[in-house]
């Protein structure tokens, strides 16, 4: 008879927890909120070809808890975890445990053996303890710890079946008579009479034993929850607070930190007899390369180079090839299969002479052509003899608009390969430890890093990431500048300012992401010294996963999980959009009534001409420049998709050479970088918009949030071009002077004085 098996997936940050879910779960997993709490809930049903043979008719649940070091409810997380275990009492436990860092990651494990629950130990990362010479010995480890211990490595796939078979036959004997249930730790003679005697004045000598011992263990470390859901008269309380001060007095030591000694006093003890680590006292691999890549001195600028390679390689070298063949040949003319007559047709092309009366060589006469998209669609519609305005609409509006965004989805793919390789081998986490020294500087703390690392996918996330910061001041900060970071829905506008309008110079993509960081620093340092935003800042702590090579089909995985969601939405909110720029930018009113217009007398240019005026001062000042900002709000890659319809597809190619004819009436070298300044720094797209008013949880505090990012885009923008005007022709005009009072009141809001306990103190000295 089947049945559902729920299997919670527990273990600290960083210890390949979220990996094992995803090799367990594969597609079939979905995402949400835990109820009342904004913290990410993952739930998916277990793939079948990973059920053990008893399991192959259960319905499997894999439930993904939210990653914590214990089980103390102080940050949403751990209230999470800690609510979910006591109360939904899922079937069975899967502990993962990192076995590069194992005397830190079983702290959770103790308190998760006071739960009551069948629980396996799956000791993760082996392969890396195993490269550096470790040895764990697992019969031991499960005799200390009471419960099945399964070696794991979650990225090659190693133990994982053997871990979810356990974990499965745990679950059919939770009912055996606890024969099963791992054992709790156990403390000092002190400790546990004092447990003893709280048992017996609290009355709860009637629960249940796990619930017993662990309502003991949380009423001595003085745990207001478990006095509340205990609902304990006062006499009660004042008796078991007696029974703690006794102890405390006898061992000279608070309670909380008697039963944190206490548990470090026992792993330690565990450890000590089961794992062996290789060459005590030795640096390992990955010390020996942190020595270098956090190095105080050394570390921002090679996080600088790893940035700058990164965007090198996917906007100017190889994805410019790439996209190059996806815009010119499959959403344009078309190509040679295989290069077959390439040369013959570019010698033809080279040589030929208008003037000689000879018909001009076409690609299809030299090798095998192949047609592209827009080539094939016109002649099937010309067949059908289709009415000319949907000819316009198919050719120009539709197939121009998306295939001008989804032309650089080569160039997307390999920036999320790089971003998805440096996250699964551990190098990302270093870069949070390193913008932790430069946020907290500014009034940030390192949390803060850790939305923008993930806003550099997509912005949604980015956002809701905000949620592991404990400080609301803090929270609102990263929420209103997390987006300042180039998403992948950026990631067209600055191919194509790269390639377009500065003929692919390298430094374009590389200056807009410090553009963002520089913004996020600024943003900080004039934030936190208002009354709003002021107070202490958060610590951070994290843990340094040990560096290891990911495996291809994950670094594949996480590529084609974000580029699809960027081909969906090309498909969906970006196809609606093109129809409607290209509507919009077609029909119009005239003397013979509305209908079909010149471009320049359409609705979209008469609407986008009554506020061009507005960025003129930036430098782009055309209605075409202004309609592609503001559909950009829309979604980011609507910009790239609207001057693909208002200027013809074929010509918004990377090399540039033909869109410069088009692009040239708008657009200066100045004006072209401060529009695309503007468009990095404003008001995110739509969906990132809701994300911020959820997060914020205030009508207020959203248009707040939306407001400085708009306002603080536009000063940015104007400063750049009119300061750009006068060092680069002298020129001076009544914008520059708005400049010069905006740079002013900036940089007064950057560097005044704040008042702090001694008096006042500049921001730099404060640093």
């Amino acid at each position: 008879m089947s049945r559902t098996v729920t299997i919670a997936l527990a273990g600290n940050p960083n210890s390949g927890k979220t990996t094992l879910f995803n090799a367990l779960t594969g597609l079939n997993q979905h995402v949400g909120n835990w109820p009342g709490v904004t913290v990410e809930k993952k739930e998916g049903r277990l793939k079948p070809n990973l059920k053990p043979g008893e399991a192959a008719g259960d319905d499997v649940v894999i439930v993904d808890l939210p990653g914590v070091y214990s089980l103390s409810p102080h940050s949403p997380e751990e209230v999470v975890a800690d609510r979910y275990l006591a109360d939904e009492r899922p079937d069975v436990i899967i502990n993962i445990v990192d076995a590069t860092n194992l005397e830190r990651n079983l702290y959770l494990t103790g308190q998760l053996a006071e739960l009551g629950l069948p629980m396996i130990i799956a000791v993760n990362m082996m392969d890396v303890a195993r490269a550096r010479g470790d040895k764990l010995e697992t019969e031991k480890l499960a005799l200390e710890l009471g419960c099945t211990v399964a070696e794991m490595s979650a990225i090659t796939g190693e133990g994982v079946q053997n871990a979810v078979s356990r974990a499965h036959s745990a679950a059919q004997d939770k009912n055996a008579d606890g024969k099963k249930l791992p054992a709790p730790p156990r403390f000092g003679l002190d400790i546990e009479q004092s447990l003893t005697r709280i048992c017996d004045a609290a009355g709860l000598n009637d629960l249940p034993k796990h619930k017993r011992r662990r309502a003991a263990v949380r009423l001595f470390e003085r745990n207001a929850a478990a006095t509340r859901e205990l609902r304990l008269v006062p006499d009660k309380q004042a008796k078991i607070e007696e029974i703690i001060k006794n102890c405390e007095t006898a061992m000279d030591d608070d309670s909380e930190s008697l039963i944190t000694a206490s548990r470090y006093a026992r792993i330690e003890e565990i450890v000590g007899k089961c794992w062996v680590p290789a060459g005590r006292g030795r640096l390992s691999v990955s010390d020996r390369i942190d020595r270098v890549v956090t190095n105080r001195w050394l570390a921002l600028p090679i996080f600088a180079l790893v940035i700058f390679f990164v965007y090198y390689v996917s906007i100017t070298s190889l994805g410019a090839l790439a996209t190059d063949w996806a815009n010119d040949g499959v959403f344009g003319e078309g190509w040679h299969l295989a290069g077959i007559g390439t040369s013959q047709y570019e010698l033809a092309v080279e040589n030929f002479n208008p003037e000689s009366g000879g018909e001009k060589p076409e690609p299809a006469d030299y090798g095998i052509w192949v047609p592209g998209i827009p080539v094939l669609l016109g002649d099937m519609l010309k067949a059908l003899n289709c009415a000319e305005w949907l000819q316009g609409l198919v050719i120009d509006g539709i197939t121009a608009g998306v295939g001008a965004v989804l032309g650089f989805v080569p160039q997307m793919l390999i920036l999320f390969l790089f971003l998805a390789f440096m996250e699964s081998c551990g190098y990302m986490a270093r870069v949070a430890f390193i913008m932790d020294r430069l946020f907290r500087r500014f009034g940030l703390s390192g949390k803060s890093f850790i939305p923008l690392l993930v806003g550099t996918g997509c912005g949604v996330p980015g956002v809701m990431a905000s949620r592991t910061i404990e400080s609301e001041r803090e929270r609102r900060i990263t929420v209103m500048t997390t987006t300042f970071i180039p998403c992948s829905a950026k990631l067209p506008i600055l191919a194509l300012i790269a390639g377009a309008l500065f003929d692919g110079a390298w430094w374009v993509a590389p200056s807009a992401y410090f553009v963002g960081v520089a913004s996020i620093v600024c943003s900080g340092v004039i934030l936190k010294k208002t009354r709003l935003f002021a107070g202490d800042i958060t610590p951070f702590v994290m843990e340094l996963p040990a560096y290891h090579w990911p495996t291809a089909g994950a670094l594949l995985r996480s590529m084609w999980e974000r580029g699809w969601s960027f081909i969906k939405k090309a498909g969906t909110i970006i196809l609606l959009a093109t129809v409607f720029v290209w509507f919009t930018s077609h029909f119009g009113w005239s003397e013979d009534g509305f209908g079909m217009v010149e471009m320049t007398e359409s609705i979209l240019a008469v609407a986008g001409s009554s506020i061009s005026w507005i960025f003129a001062p930036l430098g782009w000042g055309s209605w075409q420049a202004t309609v592609a900002a503001i559909t950009g709000l829309i979604a980011k890659e609507n910009v790239v998709g609207t001057f693909g319809v208002l200027f013809g597809f074929a010509e918004v190619t990377e090399d540039g050479q033909e869109v410069w004819s088009a692009l040239g009436a708008h657009f200066t070298a100045l004006g072209a970088y401060s529009f695309l300044m503007f468009n990095m720094l404003c008001a995110p797209c739509f969906a990132a918009m809701g994300a911020i008013k959820r997060e914020m949880n205030s009508v207020g505090w959203f248009w707040t949030a939306i407001g400085y990012q708009c306002g603080f885009a536009y000063v940015a923008s104007l400063c750049f071009y009119q300061f750009g005007l006068v060092f680069s022709s002298g020129r001076l005009v009544p914008g520059t002077v708005i400049a010069a009072a905006a740079l002013g009141l900036f940089l007064w809001l950057l560097f005044r004085p704040v008042k702090t306990a001694g008096g006042l103190a500049s921001s730099a000295q404060s640093a």
